[in-house]
């Protein structure tokens, strides 16, 4: 059976695998049908279709950092066009913002936990295309500070305040409309390393999102159980909004396998996926 995955990361944003090395695993792992959605950088979308064939459907995405109201979130952009003037600008803002949240990380290093990045360190940093706070632990761990990435945020980061520099929600869901792509909530129950929200608390949030025109939800993910997944679907058919599914796949950099869409590691359909009726 082909496999489906709408939420994939390369090294273009903090996945650990490039172009060509995704592409050979999405080709290896049977895979009919995937998104690249990198973090707010579309950059990664025009070089893996040179290693794409014909027999794989390729769906242009990106994955935004957003904030609106007291709701921080995930909005998955799919099906972009990447050479829409709305996404490119969105897209060099999201850089600027990337920039000054590094800035403030390197300098909470030093001043809280006395860790001074060394010249080389800094420049891998500064010269990526969209770097995210998974690359400053990165380091952290080839340094032996923390057993993973996870553990180095949570010990060394997750106590520094970047202030304001996310997206609103309204403006990242303009522009991915705008450039012809759909957005969907991206975890909506919470991603990798958070507390899943209760149902109170994901009716609450998704009501302001619905109020800046979100269209649907990631339904089916790695970390959810099938009553997650269960509640999360039977939410969007009653609401009449699109179902999405993603594993997050970040390569080395992550613990999902490619194409999980699900805790227990089960197969879904295409068709369960009513989000690739607009595309397909």
């Amino acid at each position: 059976m082909s496999k489906i995955d709408l939420h994939l990361h390369s090294s273009f944003s903090d996945g650990s695998d490039n172009a060509e090395e995704l592409a050979e695993i999405i080709k290896q792992n049977n895979i009919s049908i995937f998104a690249l959605t990198d973090h707010d950088t579309m950059i990664g979308c025009k070089e893996i279709k040179k290693y794409i064939d014909g027999k794989i459907k390729f769906i242009p995405s990106i994955e935004l950092t957003c904030k609106e109201k007291d709701v921080k979130c995930h909005i998955l952009g799919i099906n972009c066009n990447s050479e829409d003037e709305n996404i490119i600008e969105l897209v060099k803002k999201g850089k600027f913002l990337r920039r000054i949240k590094l800035d403030k990380r390197v300098e909470y290093l030093r001043a809280r936990h006395g860790i001074e990045l060394t010249p080389n360190e800094l420049k891998w940093l500064y010269t990526r295309n969209s770097v995210v706070k998974t690359h400053i632990a990165q380091i952290l761990v080839k340094r032996n500070l923390a057993e993973d990435s996870i553990s180095a945020m949570k010990k060394f980061l997750d106590g520094c305040k970047t202030g304001d520099t996310r997206f609103s929600g309204n403006e990242a869901i303009r522009a991915i409309k705008l450039s012809g792509g759909i957005p969907i909530w991206a975890h909506p129950l919470g991603g990798e390393g958070e507390t899943h929200l209760n149902e109170k608390e994901f009716k609450r949030r998704y009501k302001i999102l619905k109020s800046v025109g979100i269209e649907g939800l990631e339904c089916f993910y790695s970390r959810y159980s099938q009553a997650e997944i269960d509640f999360l679907v039977n939410f969007a058919q009653k609401n009449n909004i699109l179902i999405s599914g993603g594993s997050d796949y970040h390569g080395k950099n992550k613990d999902i396998p490619i194409a999980k869409l699900n805790a227990e590691n089960y197969d879904i359909n295409t068709e369960q996926l009513t989000v690739l009726k607009k595309i397909l």
